[in-house]
């Protein structure tokens, strides 16, 4: 049996980008495994986009037996490896913010007002620092990585 939409004006064969929820809800309680995919592709490429999205609508309208508990594990698991990613790409930025600066760790801990232990937790990407203490950061490494100025 193939899956119709009914009432909107795309198909089940269209990337799933341009489907609109009502498509979205058709394919988790009629479709198969393979329009199922297609959704978890897209989810797992974009967890917040508009895909993700949609189908977090769709399971708020409706929960398919089986693919409603997938799918809602699709997004959860596809937004926590995002995370981790954002989080390990954040670590990497202050990783090399303070090589930039040349300071050891307690010096640039001590110059953008934390604590060298806390500093650690910034670099192993177990917290993530806000985004004004990324700034700072930031203005450090340049202020330090510069050559000083001669005295005019």
């Amino acid at each position: 049996m193939s899956l119709a939409f009914r009432n909107i004006d795309v198909s089940p064969e269209d990337p799933v980008e341009v489907w609109p929820t009502e498509a979205v809800l058709t394919a988790l309680e009629r479709g198969g495994l393979g329009h199922w995919r297609r959704l978890a592709a897209a989810i797992d490429d974009d967890p917040w986009g508009p895909v993700a999205r949609r189908v977090e609508e769709a399971l708020e309208v409706s929960r398919p037996y089986g693919v409603g508990v997938v799918m809602a594990d699709v997004l959860v698991d596809a937004r926590r490896r995002a995370e981790q990613a954002e989080r390990a790409a954040v670590a990497a930025e202050i990783t090399r913010l303070q090589a930039a600066s040349g300071m050891a760790r307690v010096d640039f801990a001590s110059a953008i007002g934390t604590s060298v232990s806390r500093l650690s937790t910034y670099l192993s990407g177990k917290v993530t620092p806000s985004a004004a203490l990324l700034v700072r950061m930031r203005r450090v490494a340049a202020r330090q990585s510069r050559p000083p100025q001669p005295a005019s």
